[in-house]
């Protein structure tokens, strides 16, 4: 087997009891399988039902015992065909006994690898075990798990046991005993168990994608230059991404076995003075933008300055955990343990996360992970308490931010409402309620989304589309399933329960209907502009009007909005005035304002330029104070329309060499990946850079 590569047995109840959950249970499997079609394409799955009406296993034929288990599919490498076995599961009528097909699975396992790979072999068993387990040939039933565990650790094999039981199933001496048997292969070996009551739940109950936990760090805690821990670094949490899509080619004849698809993607740079010729890598640097020039950087001038710390980690202090606030937290978790077999270690790290604890206590550490990493990272270290006997203390770790990491925004204070805007007694207890009975936690009752049992569903709708795709190449992308719905909305039996909390609050607050306003194309009066009169008359013979200057649809503030037309944009400091106007919040119309200003200004400023009398520059520097300011704000498309506008109305004039300026400064359209609020792509914004480039040569 190859070094990450994977044996998985799944093990699936489809006794009468699971019948109702076992279309679930189709669709979580044939998500594993899809996943390590992606991720895993040489892991090795075998598939076993137990409960079914016949017995189909090698331990039946060669010892007897082990009946209503069946062999659905043998150890082998994933393919579509285990997507397509598993989506069509056959239902059984018999008890279904987990402690049999876990035998079996143990036995598959054995005969396929032996005593190689050990670590990479999982079992994973999807039952409600609600049918008693029948008695051993010899000794117990604990005994017989005890002996089973020991097969286990022998052979590296970890057992993976998923529960389902909705929660009206109630317990009886049948269910609590199969949950102590499963519980006791936990204490005795590397077991999971995991008890769902939900399809939502049980979708990310599954681990349908095994990564290894690879350390980051591995080294000295240093406390002081006489006193060092041996820690290892883990990443506990890490944003999961979409799987990387390549470009591929479909010219590579069908019938060749061995060609790749894969697309080579060359860059060449070209001269703007010279266009057919070829600037090779010897001849081109880095710049960086220094007020109105372009510094340049070699390379080696790069290297120069590079910040080079050294490898390790260090303690900087205490603080109290009061003094993090946890909107600091930056970045992916990290998990801090004792060096393992390590007792000197193991006991020091116990006594320090002890003390932090009782003391209510964090640390601020210095931390740089690998040597020639080029930034030092700061973050809050808390303690981690363990409660179970063989897993020592150890730390949680957040990345902390630099000054120049914050954002400050400015808000009115609640402290100055008059009480008109404060909720009475009955608004309050009304507010109360309703958020005490939407509690996804209740006391005495399961969790409702819990963070580890909780798919992203962004990501699992996209695997189920790409292995329908592959299918079906013309398919349309399916309606989002009813478990991933429940992840993106409210639950609807948690709403209707708590119907009158709901009504309650409405009742207890004026609702109004808040229509959303046409926007109206308002244009303040300057000379050379129609009237409002003018507009609406429109020129002779003419039904519909426009604007005469302009003709880019800027609104001004309207009339009521007079008070803040005092301050303008004016032509001595552009930028700084739209800056000015931008950081005011004193009311929250100054963003828009300032907005429409500059984009007046901007317009103005090129209806009357001539070629190189450097109203081009000053365009420039407000078109990029105008496109910071729309990012900052979550106002993309304002920019993005006006740009495009820009475009349209002066491409095919003798302001088309503006434009050539502007692709050389590298300024586009606002994306996605800039703004969310925006409605362009990245690939479409590269793209409105790449036609103005070709228009203006």
């Amino acid at each position: 087997m190859a070094r990450n590569k994977e044996a998985l047995v799944l093990l699936i109840d489809v006794g009468p009891s699971m019948h109702g959950v076992l279309p679930e249970i189709e669709k979580v499997c044939s998500l594993l399988m899809q996943k390590k079609l992606i991720y895993g394409k040489y892991d090795e799955v075998g598939i076993v039902l137990f409960g079914t009406d016949e017995t189909e296993n090698e331990l039946s034929i060669e010892v007897g015992g082990y009946e209503h288990v069946s062999v659905l599919r043998k150890i082998k490498v994933v393919d579509g065909d285990a997507i397509e076995i598993i989506q069509n599961i056959k239902r059984g009528t018999s008890r279904g006994d987990f402690i049999d097909a876990i035998v079996v699975g143990i036995d598959m396992l054995i005969k396929k690898y032996g005593a190689t790979n050990k670590g990479k072999h999982r079992i994973c068993v999807i039952t409600d075990a609600r049918f008693p387990i029948k008695m051993p040939y010899e000794g117990t039933k604990g005994e017989q798990v005890d002996a089973i565990s020991e097969q286990m650790k022998e052979h590296g094999i970890k057992l993976e046991s998923i529960i389902f039981r909705e929660s009206q199933v109630v317990q009886d001496e049948v269910t609590e005993e199969n949950d102590r048997l499963l519980c006791q292969f936990a204490k005795r070996t590397t077991t999971r168990v995991v008890h769902v009551d939900s399809p939502t739940s049980l979708l990310g109950a599954l681990k349908t994608r095994n990564v290894a936990p690879v350390t980051v760090y591995r080294g000295d805690l240093e406390i002081s230059p006489n006193c060092k821990i041996k820690v290892w670094v883990y990443k506990k949490t890490s944003e999961e991404k979409f799987p990387t899509l390549k470009k591929f080619s479909d010219k590579a004849p069908p019938t060749d076995k061995f060609a790749t698809h894969e697309v080579k993607v060359v860059f060449e740079y070209k001269s703007m003075v010279e266009p057919d010729k070829v600037v090779p890598p010897e001849q081109r640097v880095k710049g960086y933008r220094y007020g109105p020039q372009v510094v340049p950087m070699a390379s080696h001038d790069w290297d120069s300055i590079r910040f080079r710390p050294e490898k390790g980690v260090k303690l900087l202090g205490f603080t109290d955990v009061s003094n993090v606030l946890r909107h600091y937290y930056m970045k992916d978790a990290y998990s801090f343990i004792p060096e393992p077999k390590n007792n000197r270690a193991i006991v020091a790290v116990s006594a320090i996360a002890r003390a932090m604890k009782e003391m209510n206590k964090c640390a601020i550490l210095r931390c740089v992970w690998r040597r020639g990493q080029g930034n030092v990272v700061i973050g809050v270290l808390t303690p981690n308490i363990s409660s179970v006997d063989n897993i020592p203390d150890s730390f949680y770790f957040n990345v902390l931010p630099f000054a120049e990491d914050l954002r400050e925004f400015q808000f009115p204070s609640f402290d100055h409402l008059s009480a008109a805007w404060q909720p009475t007694t009955e608004q309050q207890e009304a507010a109360d309620n309703f958020v005490l009975g939407l509690n996804l936690a209740p006391p005495g009752r399961e969790e409702i989304l819990p963070p580890e049992y909780t798919p992203n569903p962004v990501l699992e709708r996209f695997y189920r589309f790409l292995d329908l795709k592959s299918k079906q190449p013309d398919a349309n992308v399916q309606p989002l399933d009813p478990a991933l719905k429940r992840i993106t909305e409210p639950d609807p039996d948690l709403l209707s329960l708590h119907l009158p909390l709901l009504e309650n609050l409405s009742k207890s607050f004026e609702l109004r209907e808040n229509p959303k306003k046409k926007r109206t194309s308002k244009l303040a009066w300057r000379p050379g502009n129609p009237t409002n009169q003018e507009i609406e008359a429109g020129p002779a013979g003419s039904q519909n009007a426009t604007t005469s200057s302009n003709n880019l649809n800027i609104e001004g503030p309207s009339t009521s909005d007079a008070s803040l037309t005092d301050v303008e944009i004016g032509d001595l400091n552009p930028v700084e005035d739209f800056e000015a106007m931008m950081a005011r919040r004193d009311d929250s119309k100054w963003v828009q304002v300032a907005i429409k200003q500059m984009k007046r200004y901007v317009n103005d400023l090129l209806e009357n330029s001539v070629d190189g009398d450097g109203s081009y520059d000053k365009a420039i520097d407000c078109l990029k104070a105008l496109r910071k300011g729309c990012i900052i704000e979550q106002e993309p498309n304002e920019f993005n329309k006006f740009l495009k506008d820009l475009y349209e109305k002066w491409r095919a004039t003798s302001l088309a060499s503006f434009f050539g300026l502007l692709c050389s400064k590298g300024i586009t359209l606002i994306s996605k990946e800039e703004a969310a609020d925006s409605d362009v792509t990245e690939e479409t914004a590269k793209s409105f850079l790449v036609t103005i480039e070709n228009e203006s040569q």
